[in-house]
């Protein structure tokens, strides 16, 4: 899932996306309210991490602002403000979780996929279909008693259609998850991946719906 990161701390922000990255997300990171409204206009974001203290403002107007336009996108805040009444300020402003700084990169990750699934309509952590349960904090799957494996980008395919069994994906819509909004695009690699996860998971497994795109083939 892509997760804009709002953070002006630039070693903070750095390690936000490695960690994020390896936690099987797509993260992109602004460091002001301006590009972070600029990135937000490009839509396509799971998710917001929001710090509060921000060279042009705080991250409250910001989260006023999707609020003020009816978005339900799932905001969580970053703060070294970590008073009880800063946590109750933020959330009652608007915010889906508040986690003061420091904080612990595995926990922010847990937060983020409660959150996402929250706004997802799903309680279940895991993701199942078709004999294969998926946990997304560990990025393997389990099928008939064997555990299995798979690469950050063929993770993100492969929940892309689990969030959404039955529906068709275009290539458009898996680019969208698998790039950030600055990076370019290479032609085949949705191709490559998804013969990757027919290999590991079945030719059957994921359905090509010719000239439409991509979905889960029924159970």
């Amino acid at each position: 899932m892509r997760i804009l990161i709002v953070e002006d701390d630039e070693t903070l922000a750095d390690g936000l996306t490695v960690g994020l990255r390896l936690a099987g997300f797509t993260p992109e990171q602004v460091a002001t309210c301006a590009d972070a409204r600029q990135a937000l206009a490009q839509n396509g974001f799971a998710g917001v991490v929001l710090d509060l203290m921000l060279p042009d403002g705080s991250g409250l107007e910001i989260l006023a602002e999707l609020r003020a336009t009816g978005s339900r996108l799932p905001v969580l805040l970053l703060s070294a403000l970590d008073e009880v009444c800063d946590r109750i300020a933020g959330l009652d402003a608007g915010a889906d979780d508040y986690l003061g700084k420091p904080f612990d990169l595995n926990e922010l990750g847990a937060r983020l996929r409660a959150i996402l699934r929250r706004g997802e309509g799903r309680a279940a952590a895991e993701l199942s279909w078709n004999g294969l349960v998926v946990d997304p904090s560990r990025m393997r799957g389990r099928r008939d008693g064997s555990d299995i494996t798979f690469s950050q980008r063929e993770f993100v395919i492969l929940t892309a259609l689990m969030e959404r069994p039955g529906a068709i994906l275009d290539k458009a819509a898996l680019e969208e998850r698998l790039y950030g909004w600055q990076e370019g695009v290479e032609s085949n690699t949705v191709e490559v991946h998804v013969h990757k996860l027919r290999a590991k998971l079945g030719a059957d497994f994921i359905e090509t719906v010719r000239g439409l795109g991509y979905r889960l083939a029924g159970p």
